[in-house]
């Protein structure tokens, strides 16, 4: 397993691999011959950036039979999705405001995020497995009470898409068998969310060959991968929500109410 990430260096973006808390720096591109340029440096007190600078971040929603059996609604036949603005992302440890024109309800939600490798467009499940890069934790925090407030039209964009509202990392880690998995979210100390993987309606492979039908995938998209049970409101004025998956580490945010 390898665990890539990005982060600030003297102003500069830069990425390696993270080994025992010492993060060896590379050098090209992360996706297509990445070197190791020998440069060492300790992973404590790091600026970290998003791991990855995606085109677009593409959001599962009804993806985890438990959260659908308590929500009363079926299995779907092919994935659902939005799109979520890339101006969303922001990186782990960032503080995510308040958006100024938004003063109702804003939701956790902890969520794996599959991370492409390669450009996919019509790809067969096999071919999607190896387009796979890596997988990340993703807090896909939500605009509750914009979704319904026109009955004509659910706003699953506008919702999800306020600056800072993407959250994902800290890294990306590349060897996991997502299916092994779980999803733990803890907010302000309490656990809220524990669930596994292999609850997903469409796995990781299948839901990439999936959604490259419809769309062209391109290296450092990202795919979250939906929810399940455990989803809320987040009351206090300040918020630590962290999202664990193991081999990935921690995804920690503090979301101003």
């Amino acid at each position: 397993m390898t665990r890539w990430v990005r982060f600030d260096d003297n102003g500069t973006a830069a990425f390696g691999t993270v080994e025992d808390n010492v993060v060896h720096v590379h050098e090209g591109d992360m996706f297509d011959g990445a070197t190791d340029t020998g440069r060492t440096l300790s992973a404590d007190g790091l600026k970290l950036l998003p791991p990855c600078q995606p085109t677009k971040v593409i959001a599962l929603w009804n993806n985890f039979r438990a959260l659908g059996a308590k929500l009363g609604v079926s299995a779907p036949e092919d994935p659902l999705y939005l799109l979520k603005a890339v101006s969303s992302i922001t990186s782990p440890q960032a503080d995510v405001p308040r958006p100024k024109a938004y003063d109702g309800r804003i939701v956790y939600e902890g969520e794996l995020g599959i991370v492409i490798g390669k450009r996919l467009a019509n790809a067969s499940v096999t071919e999607a497995e190896d387009g796979i890069f890596g997988y990340t934790c993703v807090n896909d925090i939500t605009a509750g009470d914009l979704l319904n407030k026109d009955p004509n039209f659910p706003q699953w964009a506008r919702a999800k898409s306020f600056d800072g509202f993407c959250p994902f990392g800290p890294v990306i880690a590349t060897g996991l068998d997502p299916s092994t998995l779980s999803i733990r979210t803890v907010l302000n100390g309490a656990e809220r969310q524990n669930y596994p993987v292999s609850d997903m309606i469409f796995p990781a492979a299948d839901l990439v060959s999936r959604i490259s039908q419809d769309m062209t995938l391109m290296p450092g998209d990202l795919i979250a991968c939906g929810t399940s049970v455990g989803v809320g409101s987040m009351k206090e004025p300040v918020n630590i929500v962290e999202v664990s998956i193991e081999g990935i580490g921690t995804l920690s945010n503090r979301v101003l109410c």
